[in-house]
């Protein structure tokens, strides 16, 4: 007992002697805890491509426009683009805004068609008076309307609604060059929409039995817009 009262007695006085000394270490203690406390645990990133500035529907990016950047995983969207051989040649299908990370889903061709149900189709549909197309744009729903003639120089037949409710993926008013993906240099007038397999049955070839015409109609209420395209 004795020899425990001498090593709290001696003890008492190293630190009397040395309380500055206790202080400081008892400060650098705390500093060092509260550092590590504030400090962000390191964590893993992905890069992905990101928009350097506004970019309008209808461009077709250089390098510039979309330039590398790393965000944590579940920052990333699904379909995002990873590399710039992915945009290559290809065509915004909507704007992005400065900083927004695109998807295969928002450029022209068949990632428009991303999740929609099996069997769907881009149809290019050729409009009877082109600059209506500047009415409509990507992501809203349209009625085809056919208003044939009656082949005998008559006046135009009872109009036949040949797709209705169709997303619009692309029009010719977003500018740009699409003749890579539909085949054709001239685009004045088109609109490309996604389609059920029995409307693309019906569109085809449609605009060489009468004149087409579209009417903006709002999406059903139980279905759900197709991936890349406003409601």
């Amino acid at each position: 007992m004795p020899a425990t009262r001498s090593l709290y007695a001696r003890a008492g006085a190293w630190l009397h002697r040395n309380r500055r000394l206790t202080v400081a270490l008892l400060l650098c203690l705390a500093a060092g805890i509260a550092v590590h406390q504030l400090t962000p645990a390191s964590e893993h990133k992905v890069q992905v491509l990101a928009a350097a500035r506004d970019l309008p529907a209808g461009l077709v990016p250089a390098k510039a426009d979309l330039v590398p950047r790393e965000v944590p995983p579940d920052l990333v969207p699904a379909g995002a683009l990873m590399s710039s051989q992915q945009v290559e040649g290809r065509q915004l299908a909507a704007p992005l805004t400065a900083g927004q990370i695109p998807t295969d889903a928002q450029l022209l061709g068949p990632g428009l068609l991303t999740g929609a149900p099996a069997g769907t189709a881009a149809v290019p549909v050729r409009l009877a008076d082109p600059s209506s197309i500047q009415l409509v744009s990507a992501g809203q729903r349209v009625n085809i309307v056919l208003t044939a003639s009656d082949g005998l120089g008559g006046g135009a037949g009872k109009p036949e609604t040949l797709a209705a409710a169709v997303p619009v993926l692309w029009t010719s008013a977003q500018g740009g060059k699409a003749g890579d993906w539909l085949g054709t240099p001239e685009t004045d007038g088109l609109m490309v929409v996604a389609a059920s397999p029995g409307q693309a049955e019906k569109l085809a070839g449609a605009s060489t039995r009468g004149k087409l015409f579209f009417v903006l109609v709002p999406a059903p209420a139980t279905e759900q817009a197709l991936p890349g395209t406003a409601p």
